[in-house]
């Protein structure tokens, strides 16, 4: 029989980089349970890029899986690979290759709309990997929503159900009342990894920051930075943001007036219906309601007080990198 290869698509904001922690953490408690996660990497990126850009053939990668997955101690039923950006692409022609060596199953996990959108604006700020977006008021970004093609999630599913067929596909709702235990949980049962006895228990990365440091980090040309240097600078932002919030105490991250929600929420419906009944049977997708009319949304503001900005946030960014600069010249 051929074992099971299980693709894990994203989506973005999903606790993606935590369930990626949580699988390379258990390397070996995985192969127990006969799941393997291959390559020792956190996200399988760099595989997935390779695969597309066509560096690496489906059936070159496959026999590497095989052969890696013959030589556990364990016998194993079950490979994982993880990258959310595999969702971003229009076409995962490539992937359903595998199916020639592998029963594939494709999990994409289902985060609704109009909090996906604000969670991605403040994700591309923090971490600035694209330049349109990294610098660019909400409004503009609201602009630019249909390059985001994969939130059409119907749309999508079709697109995985005609290379794959339905049956192989497992969707799951990025809700906290349909995440039974929580998103690395249902990713588990989902997959049939409902045995995790002696596992190391999750952990919680890739936190958001205030609205108050993400718009100081929209203001900064973090994304000019070296890769590396550039996590110095957004692991000064996480400490100031510290500081300045409480040791992290949560804020509003709603970024849409009411109006504005329900409306971007009406474009999706039809194609949510749609997805709720076929694969659930019901007629709505998400559960949760939306935010109330007077809910508070996000201050993204800079200190209007020029001696309040450069105390609050310019001299403390200016503190890492001095310290950052004399460390790296005593090593």
């Amino acid at each position: 029989m051929k074992r099971t290869l299980i693709l894990h698509i994203g989506a973005h904001r999903t606790a993606t980089s935590a369930l990626q922690e949580y699988l390379h953490a258990n390397f070996d408690q995985l192969q127990e349970k006969g799941f393997f996660y291959p390559f020792k990497v956190r996200r399988h990126l760099k595989l997935m890029n390779k695969l597309f850009n066509g560096q690496q053939d489906p059936a070159e990668v496959a026999q590497t899986l095989i052969a890696r997955a013959d030589k556990r101690p364990h016998p194993i039923r079950t490979v994982i690979l993880s990258d959310e950006d595999i969702c971003m692409r229009r076409d995962l022609s490539v992937l359903a290759k595998f199916r020639e060596w592998f029963d594939v199953k494709v999990v994409f996990t289902l985060r609704r709309q109009d909090t996906w959108l604000e969670s991605w604006f403040f994700q591309n700020i923090k971490w600035q990997w694209n330049k349109k977006l990294s610098h660019c008021t909400f409004d503009e970004f609201m602009a630019m929503r249909e390059d985001f093609h994969w939130i059409h999630y119907d749309r999508y599913l079709r697109h995985l159900e005609k290379l794959f067929g339905q049956d192989n596909i497992i969707v799951n709702i990025h809700e906290r009342d349909q995440m039974k235990g929580g998103p690395i949980e249902t990713f588990c049962d989902s997959i049939g990894l409902t045995d995790r006895e002696g596992f190391r228990a999750p952990a919680h990365i890739n936190e958001s920051y205030s609205p108050a440091i993400s718009e100081f980090m929209r203001c900064l040309p973090l994304d000019e930075a070296p890769v590396s240097y550039r996590g110095v600078l957004t692991a000064a932002c996480a400490e100031i943001d510290k500081a300045l919030n409480g040791g992290g105490k949560k804020q509003s991250e709603r970024l849409m007036p009411a109006e504005q929600r329900a409306a971007v929420m009406a474009e999706y419906a039809d194609g949510n219906r749609a997805v709720a009944q076929r694969y659930f049977g019901r007629e709505d997708l998400f559960f949760d309601p939306l935010p109330d009319a007077d809910a508070p949304l996000a201050r993204m503001e800079l200190p209007a007080d020029s001696y309040a900005l450069m105390r609050d946030l310019v001299t403390p960014l200016m503190q890492a990198v001095i310290a950052h600069q004399a460390s790296e010249k005593q090593t």
